[in-house]
């Protein structure tokens, strides 16, 4: 049975996906479908203060109208929390409340490094985009694996 088949005889439609690789200085953003597993780099935003990073994020959320966020948890490689943990974790909660969507996290323990791997593996354009968008597609690409359904 087609995969689109399989999800509509599950009853879950396809949906469009942003994921965020967030960091401090900059958030790196991925756009993904649940039908294909696909997921791309999307955007970078740099640090500019907390509102016109959310103007970013609200511009990127009325432009691809997803249906969830992702978010990115960073953890030490042993599991453990840490302060980027935390405040990841802050930024999926406003995510959901200044956006109302359901929004996931992600364990990315290795999502920056399997990024730069992937750009070094690339194509000149590729390597043309930062790292963190690529990290944000790599999360996003991991939420789709943990969440398929045979």
């Amino acid at each position: 049975m087609p995969e689109a088949a399989q999800a509509a005889a599950a009853g879950r439609a396809p949906q469009t996906i942003l994921a965020f690789d967030f960091g401090l200085r900059r958030i790196g953003v991925a756009v993904g479908n649940s039908l294909t597993g696909s997921a791309e780099p999307l955007d970078l935003i740099a640090d500019e203060g907390s509102d016109a990073r959310f103007r970013r994020i609200a511009a990127l959320v009325a432009e691809w109208r997803p249906d969830r966020l992702v978010v990115g948890r960073p953890v030490h490689p042993d599991g453990a929390s840490h302060e980027m943990t935390v405040r990841s974790e802050r930024f999926a909660r406003q995510l959901h409340g200044r956006f109302g969507l359901p929004v996931d996290t992600v364990d990315e323990r290795y999502s920056s490094v399997a990024a730069r791997a992937e750009l070094d593996a690339g194509s000149r354009r590729d390597r043309a985009r930062h790292d963190d968008a690529m990290a944000a597609a790599i999360i996003l690409r991991q939420y789709f694996d943990e969440h398929r359904t045979a």
